[in-house]
């Protein structure tokens, strides 16, 4: 079960994304005055990406009626007035996922444009759309999704409400590769003592806000509920003193993330109550990571992945303690569902 960190790897698998970038970011603030409405449709962590984008867009680009479906609901729902100032952005990592693919096919024969991003050109998710993002045949395609993705949506901030750091974005996003492969390196020997601590506990807790909840859902459930067979659960920060704040007591075991956006008091306040109830918490706050490239006017927006990064290496300690390789399935791509 191999642990070691390959930067390289990190770095090649993200080459195709990171040539597109330009040509995304140009293609979103082209497309921008044409619509009105921006509805995001995607299973799993694709959706928790577009979440991100949802809240930067609603900040940004207010002019936008913004919506975030799961394929499955946006087809049940069959919102109302889907007209030629409508654009539907759809994602799938593998371009094979049953529910967004039918979403595509759902809105070809409807007024709005549908634009989507996945690895390759003959994918049926990439010939369901008007217009297709390739990320290439990658194990970096979630990261290279969230580059372009963040590279497009930029671009519609640009372009619809004359948000004014596009270039700054382009460039940042440029080193990304660079700056994730850094942060891999730079929490391993963290992660690995982590790993060690929290070896044998089975129910994990993860809060953040804003942006980072993204980063949050994806850790829990597409990592360690998914890989690890785990009871990981997040929980935004808005919502923890509402009910979930009465699960800690020293025993509970919670990661907290922060991040460098408007949120961010939501989280120190998470952080605060928590260190003074359990010692069995896990902080990881994005200012913490150098993030070599990145402008600090995109920081913010960045700063998910980067704590995304942080905690894969945590995963992948932890999957070692566990015996449990983190591509390893119980019923997904292997039974009927």
């Amino acid at each position: 079960m191999a642990t070691a960190v390959d930067t390289e790897k990190t770095v090649e698998g993200l080459e195709q994304a990171r040539s597109i970038l330009k040509e995304t970011a140009e293609y979103g603030k082209e497309l921008a005055p044409k619509f009105d409405k921006i509805y995001f449709v995607a299973c799993g962590a694709p959706n928790r990406l577009m979440l991100s984008m949802e809240y930067w867009l609603q900040q940004y680009a207010p002019s936008f009626e913004i919506r975030r479906y799961f394929p499955a609901e946006f087809m049940a729902q069959n919102p109302p007035r889907m007209d030629a100032r409508t654009l539907v952005i759809l994602g799938s990592k593998s371009g094979t996922t049953k529910e967004t693919v039918a979403a595509a096919k759902f809105v070809k024969d409807l007024p709005c444009k549908s634009v989507g991003f996945t690895m390759t050109e003959e994918l049926p998710l990439a010939k369901a759309l008007d217009h297709t993002f390739l990320l290439g045949d990658t194990d970096e395609t979630h990261t290279g999704m969230f580059m372009a993705l963040q590279a497009f949506t930029g671009g519609l901030m640009a372009g619809k409400d004359g948000w004014p750091h596009l270039d700054k974005m382009v460039r940042s996003l440029e080193a990304m590769p660079e700056a994730m492969g850094a942060t891999h390196l730079a929490n391993d020997p963290r992660a690995k003592e982590e790993a060690r601590i929290y070896k044998d506990d089975r129910i994990m807790y993860h809060v953040a806000s804003g942006p980072m909840f993204n980063t949050a859902y994806v850790f829990g459930v597409c990592i360690l509920m998914e890989m690890q067979w785990m009871h990981s659960f997040p929980f935004e920060a808005a919502e923890f003193f509402h009910g979930p704040f009465e699960i800690v007591d020293e025993n509970t075991p919670l990661v907290l993330m922060l991040g460098e956006d408007a949120s961010r008091p939501l989280m120190e306040r998470v952080v605060k109550f928590c260190d003074k109830y359990t010692e069995r918490v896990m902080v990881y706050d994005s200012k913490d990571f150098e993030m070599e490239g990145i402008d600090p006017e995109i920081r913010q927006f960045v700063a998910p992945l980067i704590i995304e990064a942080a905690l894969y290496r945590f995963a992948t300690r932890l999957s070692v303690w566990h015996n449990h390789d983190l591509d390893t399935r119980r019923y997904m791509w292997k039974t009927e569902y």
